[in-house]
């Protein structure tokens, strides 16, 4: 028997997390009926959330015991999510999708079919189109996947999603990158492996609301450029030697002009201008070598990416005590 992970991160979900149950079951028996040597786990990990998330959990994990979960004791973010499910995850394959739909389960039979014979490690899917989103947004992210690829040594395919389908050895490989600033869009792509691409249109969500806001997305674009490329760093050193080039110019003219013209306040302008120019651009290239320096910094404290509060096991253990009582 081939056992299935299905991880699923989840964050305030209690609107759609039904719709999704739903769903996903439909295709798990779709592909029991196609592939009687299939098992399936579906593996819910709950990022924090304020809803009623972890109660429709807790209940779904009683009456199917292919329903497990994981609980954090805060909001840990979606990276946190989705490495706490490679982590916990069984499976001879392994699953990462969002709870909302727009990872449609629909693909799942067909991502199967091109990893199971080993032709492929993994299948993902790629949006060709951003239906839904605002025009801001949509042209936001196109600008973000240009100028990775052009400054990373790593590519990231543009429209590219967390929905991939993949094998053990591929899941091994990225729980050995112990990092803890994630970034999995990069690190599916810098460990390699054979990846299978399935075009698809965007899928706008069925119910609830995204927690992923514009500001969210930057930060997390960022946390992409900082992971996998130091051209940054490159470009500070750059634009510092251009600007003390440029600042040794203005000066040789401005002290000519202010001897000839003999024109004090000429003098002090031209030095006020360079000085805060230099001291402009020396904030911006400190800045970036701070955005290094913390991410060394929280590397260096080596603290755990999640802290579990509960999972299935525990919630079953304390409902057996409590029907004891």
């Amino acid at each position: 028997m081939k056992l299935i992970s299905i991880i699923v991160p989840c964050y305030n979900e209690e609107e759609v997390l039904p719709l999704f149950y739903e769903e996903i079951q439909k295709v798990m028996e779709q592909m029991r009926a196609e592939h009687d040597d299939l098992t399936f786990e579906l593996l819910f990990i709950d990022d924090g959330s304020r809803d009623k998330t972890l109660v429709l959990l807790r209940e779904m994990a009683l009456k199917d015991q292919r329903v497990r979960y994981i609980s954090f004791s805060r909001n840990f973010g979606k990276e946190a999510g989705m490495y706490a499910g490679l982590e916990n995850s069984r499976g001879d394959y392994v699953v990462v999708m969002d709870a909302d739909l727009q990872h449609p389960p629909a693909f799942l039979p067909k991502m199967y079919n091109y990893v199971k014979d080993g032709e492929y490690d993994c299948a993902t899917t790629r949006r060709v189109s951003r239906e839904g989103e605002s025009k801001i947004r949509s042209a936001f992210a196109r600008l973000f996947y240009k100028i990775m690829n052009k400054i990373s040594q790593t590519e990231i395919v543009d429209g590219a999603q967390d929905f991939r389908f993949m094998s053990r050895q591929m899941v091994n490989a990225i729980l050995d990158m112990h990092e803890y600033n994630r970034f999995s869009k990069g690190i599916f792509s810098w460990v390699g492996f054979k990846t299978r691409y399935i075009e698809y249109e965007n899928v706008e969500r069925p119910a609830g609301t995204s927690s992923w806001s514009f500001w969210g997305l930057f930060r997390y674009s960022l946390e992409g450029i900082f992971a996998f490329s130091t051209a940054p760093l490159d470009i500070a050193a750059v634009l510092g030697f251009i600007t003390i080039m440029i600042a040794f110019v203005l000066l040789v003219v401005f002290i000519v002009k202010a001897v000839v013209v003999q024109d004090a306040d000429l003098r002090f302008l031209a030095a006020l201008c360079i000085f805060c120019f230099l001291s402009g651009l020396q904030l911006f290239c400190t800045g970036l070598l701070g955005q290094y320096l913390s991410k060394t910094y929280l590397e260096v404290k080596r603290r755990p990416i999640y802290l579990m509060r509960e999972n299935e096991e525990i919630y079953r253990e304390r409902m057996g005590e409590g029907s004891e009582k």
